[in-house]
Parts: structure tokens; C-alpha cells; sequence
């Protein structure tokens, strides 16, 4: 049996402010299978952004640890990607420079090999043609799959997203959710996903975790019942649409706690 990609081994996590400590996770312990799709969902303040951080290397557990592929994270890896909430683009740079911007900033060069892969993953995300575009001449939408395609440029194992799709319409976002659902058969890589969205979750992920309140915990875990490949049908199958209810309800719960 393969080893988890991702471990949390009782990690807690507390800040310092001005006006004294938060505790912002408290006794998280789970595992991430290798290529699993989880899905994380809890209210806000619980500490989902926190427990990807962790993973990212960018923010030290103040007790407990998180390990990858079966050691203790200490800093940023290379096999790591991450999409944010917004794609956070150089204006001044054209989309294929976005994309190639991690390689150039790590190695200081970009060989040819590197633009091709870029215009690769263009075209894997629905944007074949636009890398001599600027940011500001793509939709919202358009500049999300560029940052998609920027995370996956180095061919990350993990793949961390943090509410990607929370700025998009809802047409747009349910759109960008079947493209990443194609994205994760072509090119399977372990994501830990950021969501608000029940739906999203649900139809996205293999497994979903329920955070509870502050100090966040791991209040629950859910199974997906439905199998990949999923598209639009899928919305529709009376299993999903239960756990999406359930699932629902439990939020609503600890949001009223």
C-alpha cells in the first residue's frame, strides 16, 4: 500500500496578536492519499488557508507537524504547487512569462523547453493562443487558468488550492469546476481544495473534511459516493445531491455554534 502523501500528526497552531493569542487549529491529524482529491470545507476563521500553508512550507506548526511523501515539512518544495484565490499575475508581463515566472525565479533563466511546456498547458486549459496577452485583456475566468497553468507548470506532485474559483459568476465557476475535474484525469496529482461551496466540494472531491469553528478541528469526513468520471449528469445523482444536504446541514450547524 503506497504511503500518504500528505500527514497531519496533531498539529496546533497559535498566533500571537496585539490583543493576546488565537488558537487557530487545535489536534488536526489526517492523512491525504496519494492523487486523492480532498476537499475541505468549515466556517470561516476555522483555519482551512492555515492547514494549506502548512503543507506549502510557508508557516511553521507551533506544535504537532505536517510530513510529505513521509517527511516533516521545513520550508517550500518544488513539488509543491499552489493556486490562490486570485491569480495574483504581473500586469506588465505577458501570460506565457506568468507561467514560466516560477522556473525563471528559482534558475534565473527560461530554456525553450520551458515556453513549450507553457503553451502545452495553455492549451490544457482552454487558453491556446492568448500567451502573448496581457493579464488585463482576459476575463476572470481566463486569468485563473492561467494561474492553474502557472502552478502546474513544474509538474508539482501536490497541488494546494485556496478558494481558486470564489471570485469567478456562478456560471463561470461551474465551468472552471469541470475543466479542473478534465485537468485531474489528464495530469493526476494529490490537491488538497479550499472551498466554501458544498456543491463544489461534493462534486469535485473523492473525500470531504468538515472543519468545526475556531480552534478548528476535524470535525468530520465524508466519503464521495459517485464515481469519475464526472460532468454535468453528475449533478443530478441522487447520492451526491445527499451528501450534498448532509453536508449542508453540518455547515449550518457550526456556522450558528
Amino acid at each position: 500500500m503506497q504511503p500518504p502523501s500528505i500527514r497531519f500528526n496533531a498539529l496546533g497552531q497559535v498566533f500571537k496578536t496585539r490583543s493576546g493569542q488565537t488558537e487557530a487549529l487545535r489536534d488536526v491529524s489526517f492523512d491525504v492519499a496519494h492523487h486523492e482529491f480532498l476537499a475541505i470545507l468549515g466556517p470561516s476563521g476555522c483555519g482551512k488557508s492555515t492547514l494549506l500553508r502548512m503543507i506549502a512550507g510557508l508557516l511553521m506548526p507551533t506544535c504537532g507537524n505536517v510530513e510529505v511523501f513521509g517527511m516533516p515539512v521545513t520550508g517550500p518544495r518544488d513539488d509543491i504547487g499552489i493556486v490562490f484565490q486570485k491569480p495574483t499575475l504581473l500586469p506588465w508581463a505577458t501570460v506565457e512569462d506568468n507561467i514560466v515566472f516560477p522556473v525563471r525565479h528559482k534558475t534565473g533563466h527560461v530554456s525553450p523547453r520551458d515556453r513549450e511546456r507553457a503553451q502545452e498547458l495553455l492549451a490544457m486549459v482552454g487558453l491556446e493562443g492568448f500567451g502573448k496577452r496581457l493579464p488585463d485583456e482576459l476575463s476572470g475566468g481566463m486569468q485563473q487558468r492561467v494561474g492553474i497553468a502557472r502552478a502546474l507548470h513544474m509538474d508539482p506532485d501536490i497541488l494546494l488550492m485556496d478558494e481558486p474559483f470564489s471570485a469567478l459568476d456562478a456560471l463561470t465557476r461551474e465551468v472552471m469546476g469541470f475543466d479542473l475535474l478534465r485537468i485531474f484525469a489528464e495530469k493526476p496529482k494529490t490537491v488538497v481544495f479550499i472551498t466554501h461551496s458544498v456543491s463544489e466540494a461534493a462534486l469535485l472531491a473523492d473525500r470531504v473534511l468538515v472543519m468545526s469553528g475556531r480552534p478548528g478541528t476535524v470535525g468530520s469526513e465524508h466519503i464521495v459516493p459517485i464515481r469519475r468520471p464526472r460532468g454535468p449528469e453528475s449533478m443530478k445523482d441522487p447520492a451526491l445531491l445527499e451528501l450534498t444536504a448532509n453536508l449542508r446541514d453540518l455547515l449550518m450547524t457550526r456556522e450558528a455554534a
